[in-house]
C-alpha cells in the first residue's frame, strides 16, 4: 500500500545519526543522501528524512506512530537501545511482550516523532 514514508526533521545530521543507528539493527546501511535528504531503502519500502521544504519548522504528528517490523524481541531490544543511545527518548511501557503476544518498543526520535518496533506473536 505504501511506497515510502518521509519525516521532516529540524537537525538533519542528528536525525541521520539516530536513524542510521536504529536501522543498522535491522540490517540496513546508513542513509543515502539525495538532494539534502537521506533515504533508507529496504526490500519492503523506503523511509526518508528531510528539512521541511516549505521553510517552516519540523513538527511531530500528534497521534501519529510509524512502526518498523523486527524479526525478534532481541532485535527489538537492540533497536530500542540504539535509539536511546543516539538521541531518542524511551516512551510508554518498557520494550517487551504485550497481553496480545506482540512485542512492542516505543521511542521518540530527536524531533519528537513517535516510532515503534513491532514483532508479531509466534
Amino acid at each position: 500500500m505504501f511506497s515510502h514514508v518521509m519525516l521532516g526533521v529540524s537537525d538533519l545530521e542528528a536525525s541521520k545519526r539516530f536513524y542510521d543507528a536504529i536501522f543498522e539493527t535491522l540490517g540496513l546501511g546508513p542513509g543515502v543522501d539525495n538532494k539534502g535528504r537521506y533515504f533508507y531503502v529496504s526490500p519492503t519500502g523506503v523511509f526518508a528524512i528531510t528539512i521541511p521544504i516549505d521553510g517552516q519548522p519540523a513538527t511531530a504528528g500528534n497521534g501519529s506512530t510509524i512502526g518498523f517490523r523486527v524479526e525478534s524481541p532481541e532485535q527489538g531490544d537492540k533497536w530500542h537501545a540504539a535509539g536511546v543511545a543516539n538521541g531518542g527518548t524511551a516512551i510508554e511501557e518498557p520494550p517487551g511482550p504485550r497481553e496480545n503476544g506482540m512485542y512492542l518498543a516505543y521511542l521518540r526520535d530527536p524531533d519528537g516523532n513517535k516510532i515503534c518496533a513491532l514483532c508479531p506473536p509466534g
